[in-house]
């Protein structure tokens, strides 16, 4: 929503600046983001509305939902519809507030002959939130167009359908606690092992920063002393409260 937009616009510039090969697609959930994105006209992305993606099981689960509880009603949903609307081979969805420094695409060739790819939160303990909000992390994830990575899609899209609020609840936790057992429910799942996907606020008090060059930003595993390069940072909760007062929680 139009909330989010200045963050999904870093998010966008940020992987153009690494990758002139991509597509974003964009789901608006508000008219004024969608009018602001089509005045913008940026290369690379398509605009999907609301009025073409919602069916009747959606906008029935609406009726109930809270904005946010809806956005997460719809993520699955979304990532199925670009599939088959589309005719994707596979499909990744990226958070809004996800802000690129290098290319992805190294994230995507780690999923191999796998079907599906998820991204743990790797909490440090002070952080840690597994009970209430999951292994991993909807945040980046990529599925194949292909019978395991259809089946997780269908089966994630009709539990976010039947129930997903901002609560905890019989194990479950918005569209996130859903992925907590998908290693032994579906085939086909691959879980990041690049340390670069996903430094989050919740566990970048695991690393140090190391070299930086530009963009490209090294890291170090305090632990390991492991290098890597970091791919992306997860910018949850990020505010700008004027031109020079930011918060990041």
């Amino acid at each position: 929503n139009i909330a989010y937009a200045s963050r999904g616009i870093a998010m966008y510039e940020s992987l153009q600046k690494h990758s002139d090969d991509f597509t974003l697609y964009i789901y608006p959930f508000d008219d004024e983001t969608y009018e602001l994105l089509v005045c913008l006209n940026l290369p690379n992305v398509i605009l999907i509305p609301l009025c073409e993606f919602e069916n009747e099981r959606l906008l029935e689960a609406k009726k109930d939902r809270t904005i946010g509880e809806y956005c997460w009603t719809c993520t699955p949903s979304i990532i199925k519809y670009s599939i088959e609307r589309f005719g994707l081979d596979s499909c990744v969805y990226v958070d809004a507030d996800l802000y690129f420094f290098s290319n992805p695409s190294i994230l995507i060739d780690e999923m191999g002959e796998k079907s599906i790819l998820l991204t743990e939160h790797r909490y440090t303990p002070r952080h840690d939130q597994t009970k209430t909000s999951g292994v991993y992390c909807v945040q980046f994830m990529g599925f194949k167009n292909n019978e395991y990575g259809l089946k997780a899609l269908k089966w994630w899209a009709d539990a976010c359908i039947e129930w997903c609020y901002a609560r905890c609840e019989n194990g479950k936790f918005g569209d996130q606690k859903y992925l907590d057992d998908w290693m032994d429910r579906f085939e086909g799942v691959h879980i990041l092992q690049h340390l670069g996907g996903g430094v989050a606020p919740w566990n970048v008090q695991q690393y140090e920063v190391g070299d930086v060059d530009g963009c490209s930003v090294q890291m170090i595993e305090k632990n390991s002393g492991k290098k890597f390069q970091l791919i992306f940072y997860h910018f949850h909760g990020l505010k700008l409260l004027s031109s020079d007062v930011v918060i990041a929680t």
